[in-house]
């Protein structure tokens, strides 16, 4: 992972990463055929048991609001990935997937429309509870997890000048959404 985030998927070498490793660069062809099926390992191991655990959670139990399944998955979101070498991995796929399709198409196959499919459920929830009064909401549940994202392009990029308080922009975003959440 350090390889990768250090100079990005098109400048690591199998090289540096069996250097980084204490291996030689054979040992990571026994297990891997080239660089990209080690980097998908990687998404593999740091990214998918979160998306799957986040997943599941946007299922919520009875008597449970939407609102309050969204905001725990945007804020374990939020917490896992802009604070962690996770957010790292997600900026390189942003940065570099443009110019590598494959990792861009494994990466929304394994993440991204994981992702989406639970956010999308969780709407289409919160329509029929009525909790959610756009229905159009749905069609686009890029929407609803927008922030999350800006959160982890802001954090390194603009961090150092403006600092974002991510948690409470997705309290704004999701008071935009589902109305003000009443405190009486």
């Amino acid at each position: 992972m350090e390889e990768f985030i250090a100079r990005g998927f098109a400048a690591t070498r199998l090289d540096d990463v069996a250097k980084r490793a204490g291996v030689a660069k054979g040992t990571i062809y026994l297990h891997f055929k080239d660089k990209e099926a080690l980097f998908e390992e990687l998404i593999r191991l740091a990214i998918v048991p979160l998306v799957n655990r986040l997943g599941a959670g946007l299922s919520p139990p009875g008597g449970t609001s939407v609102r309050d399944v969204i905001e725990g998955f945007a804020r374990s979101f939020i917490h896992e990935v802009t604070t962690t070498r996770r957010g790292d991995i997600v900026r390189l796929i942003v940065a570099e997937g443009p110019r590598f399709p494959e990792v861009a198409d494994f990466y929304y196959r394994e993440v991204v429309s994981k992702g989406l499919a639970g956010i999308r459920a969780a709407i289409q929830l919160g329509i029929a509870r009525g909790e959610i009064q756009h229905q159009e909401l749905a069609q686009f549940p890029q929407i609803l997890i927008a922030p999350a994202m800006i959160a982890v392009i802001w954090q390194s990029l603009f961090a150092r000048h403006a600092p974002l308080d991510a948690n409470e922009m997705f309290r704004v975003h999701l008071d935009l959404i589902f109305g003000e959440r009443r405190t009486t």
